[in-house]
Parts: structure tokens; sequence; C-alpha cells
């Protein structure tokens, strides 16, 4: 009888050590798949294993765009601005199409955003490498990065993809 209730507490003991054991292995290989996406969804530029810097051209008095910014900056990506009171000789540059132009242009990594662009679309963008220009969110829709109300209305809004050829394509459709 002794010798069964003695087997009996080391087994808990055992099970407790397993249990540790299970919950320090689960938390490093929880730790390890964060890291392993956190780095892998991190927009890199093409060539240089570095972070790609978002280089944001915008009118002075805008105050949108620095909601815009602080929402790119939030996702991770790092951005350098520039005022400037030549945004539109910018846009005629980088071949932004009159219909899809908004209050600013930005270049990253080689491809053009124009708009209130989601960080969400030019982290895809930047990962998948369309053969476009840019994407742009055309106008400054309620709602879109740096555009957001006090009321909470959003608009429905598209981000459309441009070529050099003048092709454009629905990339994504917000809200999702």
């Amino acid at each position: 009888f002794h010798v069964h209730s003695l087997r009996k507490a080391n087994s808990g003991r055992d099970f407790e050590r397993r249990g540790a054991s299970m919950f320090k292995f689960s938390s490093i290989l929880i730790l390890a798949i964060g890291l392993i996406v956190f780095f892998t969804t991190l927009p890199l530029a093409a060539d240089q294993g570095q972070p790609a810097v978002v280089k944001v051209y915008k009118s002075p008095g805008w105050g949108c765009c620095g909601g815009w910014i602080k929402h790119l900056e939030d996702s991770g990506l790092v951005v350098k601005a520039e005022d400037s009171n030549k945004v539109s000789e910018i846009k005629s540059r980088y071949n932004i199409p009159v219909d899809l132009q908004s209050c600013h242009t930005a270049i990253v990594d080689g491809y053009v955003l124009e708009g209130h662009v989601p960080s969400e679309e030019v982290i895809r963008m930047l990962r998948e490498r369309p053969s476009i220009i840019g994407l742009s969110v055309p106008g400054m829709p309620a709602g879109s990065p740096g555009m957001e109300m006090p009321n909470g209305v959003t608009e429905s809004y598209n981000v459309i993809s441009f070529d050099k050829l003048g092709r454009t394509k629905v990339f994504a459709t917000y809200p999702k």
C-alpha cells in the first residue's frame, strides 16, 4: 500500500514537470513563429536587405498627410516626409494619371503611392512586386488612413493599381 501511494505521488510530480516543460516549449514555439511572421512580412528594399523607406512629398498645409504618415509608421514602415510646393510636378514626373491623383505622393522601392493607400496594401505590393507603377486611393475618402472622421463615418473606396500603359485595376476594396 505504501509503495503504491508513493508511486502515485511521484507520477503527479512527473506530470507537473512535463506540464511545465510543455509550457516552456509552447511558449518558445509561439515566440519563434511570431518572429518568423514579423520578419517575413517586414517590407524590405529589393536588393538591399534593409527596410524599405517611404519618401513622401506633401504640401505644407495638408494635415491629413501627417495622419497617413503616422499610419504607415505604426505599421512598421520607415517614412521620410518632405514638404513641397511642387507636388503637382512630382505627380507629373511619376506619370500619375490625373483621375488617380490625391493630396500627396510617395515613392517606395521604385513604386509610387498616391493618396491614402492603406499600409496593408503597401506591404502586400512590396511583397508581391507586381509589374505596376504604383497604387492610388483617388481623392480623399472619409475613413481611409489619415482621413478618419470623428463620427466614425467611412466611405467605401478602392485601392487602384496603375501601370506604364495607363491600365488600372482594383488592387483592394475598403472597408474589407
